[in-house]
């Protein structure tokens, strides 16, 4: 039978419909990069990760150093898409990722719960803090803690505030200096954010009296770190509440004007969190990855290198750049634990009660 119009239309149409979905690059959030052998053997590492391949470089290079016959493909994903591409592709029984390495902490901790993460016992698994390791298969990798950002000409002469009650008598006393300078994250948009304030509500029964005050000094809300720290910088704002310390102190080494506090009645520390998926296609190059990253050569590239205080013992308790940021010792640091609670913040009625409560202080109800 004669094929009809559009019918010939397509069969000449396929050879060039193959070719693009060919060269189709994927999700417009993913990004995709190799890394090839120094020396080549034919094994490829899968790697899922939400830390922009730029930074994740130095790290591979290491690990190819001691492993110079594997290549690895680096995908860097949002953080709920690396979680449901893993899902999705274990669910479809191809295989997927042989390491997976998020800052959303619930989300990874949820593929362990789950069932998509494999126990891995590294050499220094043994050592490693019990808040930071869920039965062998989630790994809390590095130490960020939430700090107090502030422009260093608008203290000059004075000390800025490093508790929670400095923070409310500073803007008691000079609400002129306060009135539309205090900046924090957008916690409906920002995961980091609204990690800080549940956490906030947990360790300190009165921060709603903090946050009633900062929404009378007309706080300002921003969804991303560099949006808070880049009016940090030019004065636009004077203090920036619950920032991510990594990022806040690579702005200070940057820019001379921010300076940075770790809050000394207490300080929220959160993690970057890495498992090997139970579906991994090459299981033992995702758990030789984790070792290293695990190892004092690993965390002391993760600290130094990338800003990021490591979560081993003898790298985090170095004073300097060692450690990534000042020395820890002597502050309350508050861990937010690798366990199955963080799934609590994943609720969505939990997180619509919580974020209610926060709009209702803020406009001082």
């Amino acid at each position: 039978m004669a094929k009809s119009p559009i019918m010939r239309l397509i069969a000449r149409l396929m050879p060039a419909i193959a070719t693009a979905l060919a060269l189709w690059p994927g999700p417009a959030s993913a990004q995709v990069t190799l890394f090839p052998a120094p020396a080549g053997d034919g094994r490829e590492l899968s790697v899922y990760s939400s830390l922009d391949d730029d930074l994740a470089a130095p790290l591979v290079a290491a690990f190819q150093n001691l492993h110079p016959g594997v290549t690895v493909r680096y995908e860097n994903l949002l953080t709920t898409e690396l979680h449901d591409r893993i899902v999705a592709e274990t669910q479809a029984g191809g295989g997927t990722a042989d390491f997976a390495f998020s800052s959303a902490m619930d989300l990874q901790v949820k593929l362990a719960n789950d069932g998509f993460a494999r126990p891995v016992e590294t050499p220094h698994t043994r050592g490693w803090p019990g808040w930071a390791n869920w039965r062998d298969t989630a790994y809390a990798l590095t130490f960020e803690p939430a700090v107090f950002a502030y422009h260093k000409p608008s203290f000059a002469g004075r000390e800025p505030p490093a508790t929670r009650a400095d923070l409310m008598q500073w803007m008691a006393e000079h609400p002129d200096e306060a009135q539309g300078r205090i900046g924090t994250y957008d916690v409906s948009r920002s995961g980091v954010g609204y990690l800080f304030l549940a956490r906030d509500q947990e360790l300190y029964p009165g921060i709603w009296s903090v946050v009633q005050a900062m929404g009378r000094a007309g706080v300002q809300q921003f969804p991303t770190s560099a949006e808070l720290l880049e009016r940090i910088a030019d004065g636009r704002l004077r203090l920036g509440y619950n920032l991510l310390g990594s990022y806040a102190s690579d702005w200070a080494r940057r820019h001379p004007d921010v300076g940075v506090i770790l809050p000394r009645d207490f300080t929220v520390v959160v993690s970057r969190v890495a498992l090997v998926p139970a579906a991994a296609r090459q299981p033992g190059l995702g758990a030789d990855f984790l070792a290293f990253l695990m190892s004092p050569e690993g965390q002391g590239l993760l600290s130094r290198t990338l800003r990021l205080s490591a979560v081993s013992l003898e790298v985090a308790g170095q004073p300097g750049p060692a450690g990534g940021m000042q020395d820890l010792a002597g502050l309350r640091l508050k861990p937010v634990p690798v366990s199955p609670g963080l799934l609590a913040y994943l609720d969505q009625a939990t997180r619509a009660k919580l974020l209610a409560r926060w709009n209702k202080a803020l406009a001082g109800e």
